[in-house]
This record gives structure tokens, C-alpha cells and sequence, in this order.
């Protein structure tokens, strides 16, 4: 989707009547710190491509996804959506949050200028099956539960985890963040500007709940199995201290999430023991 041509003639070929736009580059903070460039401009590449060629193809609704990393370092906690552009950005994943606020203001200048039906979305931390389960670019569920389960498999006594382990943050199970975009898709466009302002049209999707990563890590461990120590390297960077969204506005128009934390880990365990765990291990046998 970087391929401008590419995504031109798709859409030429396609003839969609929706479009819900949730590819991305995305990662943990490693990832972001290594690859900066590569966040932003791939990031932006996939954005304006894709809403650029839906409106030229006259697609009538899109619905795009961000990120709540796109609200200040330093914002009110819950994080309401009149946040966005009121501070500075936390530094260890500036260049993503730009090209995400890049997405929304694309969807909503678009919508000004040509009249389109174009929405965002801005879900909190999300998880599930069918996650990204890289030892090197995931995100924080997906790499705890790689990390505790190979602890296991290979007899290890300790887990050591990057940071404090007291930032707090929220998780959505992907089923949740299915049903909401559909929900917010299927909106009325009259209902839809009723809840939004024309340049402050996203709506934040979350789960209601945090969590600090030191007891997400105790309960994928408890999951897992893990029985040994986990230790938190002090000397990493921890990210933003807190993201808890303020998910009232979607609530108010008659969506709630229904996975439980604990319920959803362990779904998301079971998907990875069958279809990366298996895989992985059936490769090394040959």
C-alpha cells in the first residue's frame, strides 16, 4: 500500500463501496526507537494512498484506524478525544503518532473539501489472535506471551521485562475493536456528525479498564505457566506512564466491549500454542 500506482489500480479494479483502512506499520518500543523513518514514512505513504485513491474511485465510506498513541505525553487521564494537539508527544513513538493525526486529518479534510464519509477510529492497545507474535517488532501482549512461553520450553528460572513495570495501560481484544468499528461504520452519517465536530471527528474505542505492566506480566505468566522470577530492567525506557481512553462519547451512542482480560490472554495463548508455537517448532524438526 505504499505503492501509490499499486493502490490506484486496485481500487480502479475493485469498485468497493466501503473501506476500512486498519494496515499500518506498527511495533513496540524497540521497534519504534530502531526504526523511526521507516514509522513515519511508511505510515504516511499507506494513509495518503489509500484515502486519496477511495475518494478517486468514489468510494462512499471509509473508516480509518489509528492509535491512542496520537494523544500528549503529559494528557489528563482518561484520555478524551479534545486532547489530540494540546501538548507534546511522547518521544519513543513521535514519528507513528504523527502519521496517525496525519490519517485523521486526511479523513476529515477530505470530508470538507469533497464532501466524503470518511470516519476514525482511535482504539487503544489491542490484542487477540491472530496477533503479530515477532520476538523483535510486537507489541507489548503479544512479546510477553512469546517471552514467558519460551521461558517455559527451555527451563529458564527468570523473565526479565523492559522498564519500572508501573505504567498502566489498556487492552482490547480484537473481537471488541471488530465489532465496534462495524458499529461506528454503520452509523447514520447524521448520527455520526451529531457525536463528532468536523475537525474532531474521531471517537476513541477502549476497554474501560488499565493495567501496569508488571501485573499483565504476572498474568500472562499465570497463563503460561511461568514459574519463576520476573525481573524488570530499570534501565530501559518505560513509554508513556499512563494511556486509559475515555470511551464515553462511543458508549453514550450504545457500544461496550464484552472479552475480559483474563479471558481474552487466554484465547490469545491458545491461538499461539496452534498456529506459531506448532508451526515454529514443526520447521526445527524439518
Amino acid at each position: 500500500m505504499t505503492d501509490q500506482a499499486a493502490v490506484a489500480r486496485f481500487f480502479a479494479e475493485e469498485r468497493l463501496d466501503a473501506v476500512v483502512l486498519a494496515a499500518a506499520k506498527v511495533g513496540g518500543i524497540h521497534a519504534n526507537n530502531t526504526f523511526p523513518a521507516e514509522f513515519i514514512y511508511e505510515n504516511l505513504m499507506i494513509e495518503a494512498n489509500v484515502i486519496h485513491q477511495a475518494y478517486a474511485a468514489g468510494v462512499s465510506k471509509l473508516l480509518f484506524l489509528g492509535s491512542s498513541c496520537i494523544y500528549p505525553r503529559a494528557v489528563a487521564q482518561p484520555m478524551r478525544e479534545d486532547a489530540l494537539l494540546t501538548g507534546v508527544l511522547e518521544p519513543t513513538n513521535e514519528p507513528y503518532a504523527i502519521a496517525k493525526i496525519a490519517g485523521i486529518k486526511l479523513c476529515e479534510s477530505y470530508n470538507r473539501q469533497y464532501a466524503t464519509d470518511y470516519r476514525s477510529v482511535m482504539p487503544t492497545n489491542l490484542y487477540g489472535p491472530g496477533d503479530n507474535f515477532h520476538p523483535v517488532n510486537s507489541h507489548v501482549m503479544p512479546a510477553l506471551i512469546r517471552r514467558f512461553h519460551e521461558a517455559v520450553q527451555d527451563g529458564l528460572s527468570e523473565v526479565v521485562i523492559w522498564g519500572t513495570g508501573t505504567p498502566m495501560r489498556e487492552f482490547l481484544h480484537v473481537d471488541d475493536m471488530a465489532t465496534a468499528s462495524i458499529f461506528i461504520l454503520d452509523l447514520p452519517q447524521a448520527e455520526y456528525q451529531a457525536n463528532t465536530e468536523p475537525m474532531l471527528s474521531h471517537i476513541n474505542v477502549g476497554y474501560g479498564e488499565d493495567v501496569s505492566i508488571g501485573d499483565l506480566a504476572r498474568l500472562v505468566a499465570e497463563v503460561v505457566k511461568f514459574e519463576g522470577r520476573i525481573v524488570f530492567d530499570t534501565t530501559k525506557p518505560d513509554g508513556t506512564p499512563r494511556k486509559l481512553m475515555d470511551s464515553s462519547r462511543l458508549a453514550a451512542m450504545g457500544w461496550r466491549p464484552t472479552v475480559a482480560l483474563r479471558e481474552g490472554v487466554e484465547e490469545t495463548y491458545a491461538w499461539f500454542l496452534a498456529n506459531v508455537a506448532e508451526t515454529e517448532a514443526a520447521a526445527v524438526r524439518g
